[in-house]
Order: structure tokens, then sequence, then C-alpha cells
């Protein structure tokens, strides 16, 4: 697939993953001058209307919803017998790979992931799309801090809600109790999903095991989720609540949707990351003692629930109240001051370290195809970190950098790290074996390598016209069990056995051999008792096997070889016509019959000892005598 034109628009580039339903590659639409996620679902799977039905659907699913937490579908189409999605491309990680790196995530980290995807599944719950396949790896963490929920590929609309064949499509560790026991889904079961993504999150772990995938969905149907913090005690007492509504064995005791836990999470949200809580003010009025007119006022801000004692002593007449007053003034303004002067070098401080210190975006460098240590060189030159990551690519041969993510081109800050790709050489594919199949079968099932456009044919007395007879890789050798991602093979088909002319005449022999796409030369012409002058005694190979264009040498009759007269002068004409017979001769004679006896041979033509070709005539001429 690397390199080529997808429906003449979608230059695909590299593979980004590969499930079991659909391959993902990142490609440039020339078009609208993009990079795209483009997904072709797998050839074997093609011919399969269920697998298909799902497809589409992914497509038409993710294209009603317009979200900034939804992964955008921007077409979806058919190259071919090659059904393809093109998507949103976000580079980035999945949170799967974060949960993989880091175990589990603090709380404030889970609130902003549940607040994410909620908000993306509550557009798709209030266009009526029930996901039914929630789960941490179709969560996508951009690079540039984007979350965006993905593969639609079983969503359903919200009255379709009978699973009936499917009901255990989606991952069985998310899988609802009413999906597992009566195949039914609707939104509460995405929330019962989502539940299960939270504690997970929280704790590190699923909260449901076992060894076999059965063992699993009997839990779900007959046990109720845990807290979370029975497992992790520092988890707030908000989240606790949150998971437990959300995976409750009965439906109608969860949120109906994904907009209801949102609003809820948002209410409590304050309350599980204490470092986002806004400060409340109070004001306290300060007034004099022995007067009921004040004095002097102090405004305190405090915090909600502080308590602010103010006092001012009872000796204290005017002049010492306005003096105090006024101290307080001087030193606002002395602090004033200070905190202008802070901000003005904060200010200019952050303007030089953003625009031309180490902070400044910069444009990361061209390296593809470069050797790792002058790849290195040139983004550190740049001002970047570098993190090398081995990849198999195949088409950058192994040892070069294939390029890096942030790619080449893309503005980043001077300091920040730089993944470098460096090739591994291909990936070593299986090969599988198509000898014997119809061309376009063989070419359907070997879409992991590069086949030639044009095929090889080749003459088979035993393999039908059209089927293939080898797969030959790129030094012509017959292929193995194993070969390279993207290695070229050509594929050699039959096209039926040699026409067969021996015997025809010459014209008719060669008529048939060049339509059969095969030149002709002539061997010298040979006598032949049993084929007749001008027709094909033999037709020989010149090639072992035979392909078109090849040589077939014929060998034409000359029809039977002479032989030596007979001398039957002086013989009786009955006694000569006897000999000339014999030796394969017919006789010409004018006496009757009656007088053959009585009449000796004087002439013969053609004369004794000459040639002639067996079965000519030979003239005899007789007198009688008396």
């Amino acid at each position: 697939m690397i390199g080529r034109l997808v429906d003449g628009r979608y230059q695909v580039r590299s593979r980004i993953a590969r499930g079991g339903m659909a391959t993902v590659y990142l490609a440039t639409d020339l078009r609208l001058e993009r990079r795209v996620a483009i997904k072709v679902m797998h050839g074997h799977l093609a011919d399969d209307n269920t697998f298909k039905t799902r497809f589409v659907q992914e497509a038409r699913s993710a294209a009603r919803l317009a979200h900034p937490n939804v992964v955008n579908v921007f077409d979806q189409g058919q190259d071919a017998d090659m059904a393809y999605l093109v998507m949103e491309y976000l580079p980035g990680i999945t949170l799967r790979d974060l949960l993989k790196d880091y175990k589990r995530l603090t709380p404030e980290q889970t609130v902003d992931i549940l607040d994410a995807v909620l908000s993306g599944l509550a557009a798709a719950h209030k266009a009526g799309i029930v996901h039914r396949d929630l789960k941490p790896e179709n969560v996508l963490l951009a690079d540039d801090g984007r979350i965006k929920l993905g593969d639609f590929g079983l969503a359903r609309a919200a009255s379709a809600n009978t699973a009936t064949g499917q009901a255990l499509l989606g991952t069985i560790a998310y899988l609802s109790p009413e999906l597992v026991t009566r195949g039914v889904a609707d939104a509460r079961s995405d929330i019962y999903a989502l539940g299960i993504m939270a504690y997970e999150m929280l704790t590190g772990e699923q909260p449901y095991v076992g060894e076999a995938p059965m063992q699993i969905a009997y839990q779900h149907a007959n046990d109720s989720v845990p807290a979370p913090s029975t497992r992790t005690p520092s988890v707030p007492p908000g989240l606790d609540a949150l998971v437990l509504w959300a995976t409750s064995r009965d439906p109608d005791q969860r949120p109906a949707d994904a907009r209801i836990m949102l609003d809820r999470l948002r209410e409590i949200e304050p309350d599980l990351t204490p470092g986002r809580r806004q400060t409340a003010m109070h004001d306290t009025l300060v007034i004099g003692t022995g007067t009921d007119v004040p004095t002097a006022e102090t405004r305190v801000l405090a915090p909600a629930g502080a308590v602010v004692a103010t006092a001012v002593d009872e000796g204290d007449d005017d002049a010492g109240v306005l003096e105090q007053s006024a101290n307080r003034r001087r030193n606002r303004g002395y602090w004033l001051l200070a905190l202008v002067l802070l901000l003005t070098g904060l200010s200019v401080g952050t303007g030089w370290y953003f625009g031309a210190g180490p902070g400044a975006l910069a444009s990361i460098p061209a390296t593809s195809e470069m050797l790792p240590q002058n790849a290195t060189q040139a983004l550190e030159e740049a001002g970047f970190g570098v993190e090398p990551v081995d990849r198999n690519d195949p088409v950058v041969p192994a040892g070069q950098v294939i390029g890096t993510d942030p790619p080449a081109g893309d503005l980043a800050r001077r300091g920040s790290i730089v993944t470098m790709f460096v090739s591994t050489g291909p990936q070593i594919l299986p090969v599988p074996d198509v000898v014997g199949q119809p061309e376009a079968d063989a070419r359907a099932q070997l879409t992991d390598f590069s086949v030639a456009e044009e095929s090889r044919t080749q003459f088979s007395a035993d393999v039908a016209e059209g089927l293939v007879l080898a797969v030959l890789d790129a030094d012509g050798a017959a292929v193995g069990g194993e070969y390279a991602e993207l290695g070229k093979l050509t594929l050699v088909v039959s096209v039926g056995p040699v026409p067969p002319v021996e015997g025809l005449a010459v014209g008719e022999a060669q008529s048939r051999l060049d339509g059969a796409g095969l030149k002709i030369e002539f061997a010298d012409p040979a006598y032949d008792d049993a084929v007749p002058v001008d027709s094909v005694i033999t037709a020989e190979w010149l090639d072992d096997p035979m392909n078109p264009g090849d040589t077939v040498r014929l060998t034409v009759s000359k029809g039977p070889a002479p032989v030596e007269v007979p001398n039957v002068v002086g013989k009786t004409m009955s006694d000569a016509i006897v000999e000339l017979e014999a030796a394969g001769f017919s006789v010409a004679y004018e006496l009757p019959d009656l007088f053959l006896p009585l009449a000796t041979v004087k002439e013969q033509a053609p004369a004794a000892s000459e040639l002639a070709p067996r079965g000519s005539s030979v003239r005899i001429v007789g007198s009688l005598t008396l």
C-alpha cells in the first residue's frame, strides 16, 4: 500500500496501525494538501457483507458528529476492491498507551480525560448514536493536548438497541451486564463502559479479571463493581460515588446519558481538584470605638469560612487612626510599585524566552533518510532534544532515519524533545499461498507486498488459463514462505497450453502460433512418407518453459522420399509392371492387357537408376515379338 494513490486523491505514506478489521495508514490528501489517516479494510473481508456494513456504519456514525472531542471523518469510498475511510490525523498516543506507561492516573488527570470523553459522548448520544465499544484503545490523546473519541465501528442508532448476533463484539472487559445477559445496548451501556474506564484509570487495573472471557462476562452480570478507593485509598469520595453510579448493574440506576454524567462531573469537579477552587472574598469593616461614625475602613481578603478579626485600641484617637491609614497607603504603594516592576520584568523575560530564547518556536529540520548521528546533530543544532525510536519501515533502508514526530517543517518549542524514528528495515510477513488461484484473488491476498502491475505469462499444459503458476521475488526466484513488507513480487499466470500444430498445413500452423503470441522459425524441409507436402512434421520449442514471445521451430514436409527406378528394359511388359509396382511406383502403358505377356519393354521413363518419388508414375513402351 505504501506509495499507492487511493482513488486518485490520497497518497499513502506509511502505516500507523493494523487491527483485525482494517489497517490505518498516514496519507496526504493531494487535493487539500493536508495529512490524513486512511483506514483500509483488509482484502479478505471485502466479500463479507457484515464487515462491510460495519465499516460503512463507522463512517456514517462519525460523520454525523461535529465535536472537538470526536475524531472527524472526512471521506469514505471504494477504490477497485478496496473499501476505505478517511479520518482526521492525530499524532499522539491512546489512553491505553498512557495506562501502560503510568499504570494509574491521578484524580486530576482522570477528571480531565473523563470531561473530554463525556463531552464527545454527549454529542453522540444527543445525535441518537450509541458507541458500544468504549475502551482506552479508542480514546486518542494528541500531542497538542487534545483528547478525542474515535472508532465508531460498532456504533448504532439508539433506537436500534438490540445487538443480536453481535452482543459480544465490544471488548469483554467493558461490556455492561445487559449486553452480556440480553444483548441489548443503549446510552446507559456506554456509561457503564466509561465507569469501568474511570475505575481502571484510578486504580491501574480492571475490576474483573479471569482466565477466560466468559469468566469476566459472568462477573459483569452478577457482581457489583467495587469503589476505586478500596484499591487506591487516595481516590476522592466524589469520584468513588461517580464510578459506582456509572457502573450500577441496573441500567435504571445509572445516568441516562453522557450529558447527565458530564453535568454531575462538573458539579463535583472543584472538590475533586482542590488546586482549581475559586477563592471567595469577604469584606471586614473596622471602626473606632466610642463613636458611631466610622473613622477608618480596612478591606481584608480571606477564603470563605475564615474568621477575620481586627481591633483598634480604645486609646487611639483620630490622629492615630489617620497616621496608621497613611502608613498603610504608603506601604501599599511600595508593594504596588514592586509588583509593577516584577510584572514588567516577567513580561520582558517571557517575551525574550518565547520570542528569541530557548522557548521560541523553531522549524523541525528535515532528516528523512539521513544517518542517525547526522540527523541528531541537525536537530540539536536547531535547539531540540532527540529521542531515537526504532521502527520498521518498508521503504527507508535499515539504519537510516524515517522521519520525526513532530514531522519536518512543523514548529515546536526550542528545548522540546523530538522523537526520531530510525528504520530497522521492512517487517517480515508470511506470504499467502496463491498458486492455482485466479490472478485477481491472488492480488487481493498480497496487499502487504508490492505486486507488479504487469504479470508474467507462461504456457502450461497442466494449469488452466488465468490461474497463478508461481510468485517470483525481486530476483526472479520462487518466493518462500516469508517476505519483506512491500517487497517486490511478480505473478506468473498461465495462458494455457502451446497450440498443437503438427500435421497442419503450414499456413494454418503459422496462423495459430501467431495468435498465441509466439514467433516462428523454419528448419530445412524434410521428406516424410506420412505427412503431406507443405504440412508440419514437427514443432520444436526453443525455450522451456514457453512464454509468449518465445520461438517455435517448424519442420515442413517435402512429401515421401525419392527412390531409384528399377531397369525393366528387355523384360516382358507383365514382369516389368510387377517389378515397378513392387518398388512403389505406378505404371503407365498403352498395350492391351491381353498382349502384356507377349510384349517386351523397349523404353522406360524415368530411365533406369534415376530417382523418383515413391508413388510417382513410370511410363513403359513395349513391342510384340511374333
